[in-house]
């Protein structure tokens, strides 16, 4: 081995034990549910602490009566999970008003850690967001704003471009945004473009999943960067689909305990999961509470399972098609809804 080689390696070696070690301290942060109701883990720079369950916004905005999607939210506040995930365009804006409702009433707004998403790249209409969603969601301010669904190349220069981040960064300023982050569930690349952007995000929300680690990873690709950055890591996705019940589970021996285990068992601050019934509030609420970490060899065995049917991406086609990406974003790049 030549000297050029041997540094190199050197290098590498260092690099990955040091990302390894950011790693466990993520792990390491997770508060015990005694404490918390839920455990607790700190969202990246922010310093804020969240469960490590996040109930997903869309599918609050999928229940036939209102009042069963506002039981399920305040029941969730009585569980321990306090991290309450949304977006401006959910549902034309229904899961918003309806999470507004549930957070206003008992002072539950003051427990929870409020998430919603800018679905504008413009500085106007940004502006325009913010306000319809902190009306929407009976407050004055958000805790966390994310640019939603970068799935498109050239989003992340239209976020810089166009004006968006000048909004956000003004709204911060303002006080009526506290924490700055992005989501995004198309390519690593996207992510790693808006990482390389001159901003320091909070957070960044992505797949995270048992599937991902064979195909167009971002566990492998983004979450290395954003721990080197400290930016807080939401996964989401965790069942694959858009339905509570996703399309992983039973696949290659695939349950949803498993699969959230494996998803809670890598360095993210929060994964966001969609509930649609009390029951299935207090079934999640008890894996959280029961959560251990899988051990290495677990991690290995429960990938080795599912590989075949991993690599070729048919259990994340959100990553391939657009047929997971919201009309309004279509619609900004002239794609038909």
């Amino acid at each position: 081995m030549d000297k050029t080689t041997r540094r190199d390696f050197i290098k590498q070696a260092a690099a990955g034990a040091t990302l390894a070690a950011l790693a466990e301290d993520v792990l390491a942060q997770t508060s015990p549910s005694s404490a918390t109701g839920l455990p607790t883990r700190v969202l990246g720079r922010t310093g804020q602490r969240v469960s490590i369950l996040a109930l997903g916004g869309w599918h609050l905005g999928a229940f036939k009566e209102d009042a069963d999607s506002i039981r399920v939210m305040q029941a969730a506040i009585d569980e321990g999970l306090t991290f309450f995930d949304n977006a401006w365009d959910y549902h034309d804006g229904r899961s918003e008003e309806l999470m507004g409702r549930a957070l206003a009433e008992g002072g539950r707004r003051q427990k929870a850690f409020l998430m919603t998403k800018n679905c504008e790249r413009d500085y106007e209409g940004s502006l325009r967001c913010l306000e319809e969603s902190l009306r929407r969601l009976r407050t004055d301010h958000i805790d966390l704003w994310q640019f939603h669904e970068m799935v498109y190349d050239n989003d992340p220069d239209w976020v810089f471009e166009k004006g968006g981040i000048r909004a956000a960064t003004e709204a911060r300023k303002a006080g009526k945004v506290r924490f700055i982050g992005f989501t995004g569930h198309k390519h690593p690349n996207i992510h790693l473009k808006m990482l390389d952007k001159p901003f320091d995000w909070d957070s960044a929300q992505m797949p995270i999943n048992v599937m991902d680690a064979h195909y167009r990873s971002f566990q492998k690709q983004v979450v290395p960067v954003c721990l080197g950055k400290n930016v807080g890591v939401i996964g989401m996705k965790g069942l694959g689909g858009s339905s509570p019940q996703g399309i992983m589970e039973g696949k290659a021996g695939l349950t949803a305990a498993a699969a959230y285990r494996y998803s809670l068992s890598q360095p993210v601050a929060a994964q966001v999961v969609g509930i649609t019934s009390l029951e299935q509030l207090k079934e999640n609420a008890a894996l959280a509470r029961g959560f251990a970490p899988m051990s290495d060899a677990e991690k290995e065995a429960l990938l080795a399972r599912v590989r075949d049917v991993a690599g070729d991406g048919r259990y994340e086609l959100f990553k391939s098609t657009v047929t997971f990406d919201g009309p309004h974003h279509r619609r900004q790049h002239g794609f038909a809804v």
